[in-house]
C-alpha cells in the first residue's frame, strides 16, 4: 500500500471573503486500485452541533487540545473516489449549490484530477444527510453522472422515501428529509438497494453502520495487499469521537446507536491496524485508530 499527498491551488473561498482555497487530495494505492480522497469543500457549523453536553471546562480543554474555533466548527468534506482500469466509483456525491456556500465543490475537485462526471461508472451513497446526497442532481434536476449506476442501503433508500419521514425527524432535520426524498425520487426506479454484507462491486462490501441515521452504510474495499474501510459519518470527527466514543453526540439521529456503531468501529480498527477514510475528519480524512490509555486517537499518517 502506498499513500502520496498533493495540494491543489483552486478558486475563492465560498465565504463571505474571498481568499485562496487550497484542495487537499490524499491517493491510497493497493496494486491496481488508487483511491483518491478530495475535497467537497466543509460545513460550517455551531459548536453544539457536534458537542452538546459537555461540561464547559471539558469543552474548552477539547476546543484547546484540538485547536477548534470557540465560535463553531468547519468540517471538511471528504469524497471517495476509487479507480481500478474498468471501474471509476464514487462514494457519496457531496452537497451540492443549494445547502451551504462553504461546501458543493467536488466539480472542482473532479476537474483537477482529470475525471469528467460522465466517467463515473457507479455512486455509491452511505446515507442520505444534505453534504453526502445533494450534489446528486444538478440545476436542471438532472443526475450529474449520467452515465453511473447508483447504489444505498436498502433501509435507508426505504426510510428517506417514507413519506412518514418528515414528520418524524424532527422540525431542525425536516428540510434533509424533503430534500432527500427529491432526489433519491429521481433514481428510484433505477437505483439498486444494498443489504448489509452484500458484494457492491467485486471488492467492494456494503457494511451497515446505524445510528447516525437509521441505514448509514459505511464499504469495505479489498485490493491486492491492502483493504481500506470507507466510513462515512460512523466515526464524525477526529476529537470527542475518539476521546469519547460512547458519548452520545446531537449530530446522529440515533445517539445512543450511533455511540455503540463508534465504539465497535473504533475497537476493530484499533486491533486490525486497518486504514479508513472519514467524510469529515482530517487530512483528507484517511488514518488509523491507535489506542489512547481507555479512548483512542486518529493517526492521519499512515
Amino acid at each position: 500500500m502506498k499513500l502520496s499527498r498533493r495540494h491543489f491551488l483552486a478558486g475563492a473561498c465560498a465565504l463571505t471573503l474571498p481568499a485562496p482555497r487550497v484542495w487537499a487530495a490524499s491517493t491510497l494505492t493497493f496494486g491496481p486500485l488508487r483511491i483518491d480522497s478530495l475535497s467537497d469543500g466543509h460545513l460550517v457549523l455551531p459548536l453544539e452541533f457536534g458537542l452538546a453536553g459537555l461540561p464547559e471546562a471539558e469543552l474548552s480543554a477539547l476546543v484547546a487540545r484540538h485547536g477548534l474555533a470557540a465560535d463553531g466548527l468547519t468540517p471538511p468534506c471528504n469524497l471517495t473516489l476509487l479507480r481500478d482500469g474498468t471501474h471509476t466509483v464514487l462514494f457519496d456525491v457531496g452537497a451540492g449549490p443549494d445547502f451551504m456556500p462553504s461546501a458543493g465543490k467536488l466539480a472542482e475537485a473532479l476537474d483537477l484530477l482529470g475525471v469528467a462526471p460522465e466517467e463515473v461508472t457507479h455512486v455509491l451513497i452511505t446515507h442520505g444527510h444534505p453534504d453526502h446526497l445533494w450534489g446528486l442532481l444538478d440545476e436542471f434536476d438532472e443526475p450529474v453522472f449520467t452515465e453511473a449506476e447508483y447504489m444505498i442501503g436498502r433501509a435507508e433508500f426505504d426510510y428517506w422515501m417514507d413519506p412518514a419521514t418528515v414528520e418524524t425527524i424532527g422540525e431542525e432535520r425536516a428540510s434533509f428529509a424533503v430534500g432527500a426524498a427529491r432526489r433519491l425520487e429521481v433514481i428510484a426506479g433505477a437505483v439498486r438497494k444494498l443489504e448489509d454484507g452484500e458484494a457492491a462491486l467485486p471488492g467492494i462490501t456494503a457494511r451497515l453502520t446505524p445510528g447516525h441515521t437509521p441505514g448509514h452504510m459505511a464499504f469495505g474495499i479489498a485490493g491486492p495487499g491492502g483493504a481500506v474501510m470507507v466510513a462515512g459519518d460512523a466515526i464524525g470527527n477526529h476529537h470527542i469521537a475518539f476521546e469519547q466514543p460512547d458519548w452520545p453526540s446531537p449530530s446522529d439521529q440515533d445517539p445512543a446507536l450511533a455511540a455503540a456503531t463508534r465504539v465497535a468501529l473504533m475497537e476493530e480498527f484499533a486491533a486490525s491496524g486497518m486504514p479508513f477514510i472519514g467524510y469529515h475528519l482530517p487530512e483528507g480524512g484517511i488514518g488509523r485508530v491507535e489506542k489512547a490509555g481507555s479512548a483512542y486517537r486518529f493517526v492521519g499518517s499512515i
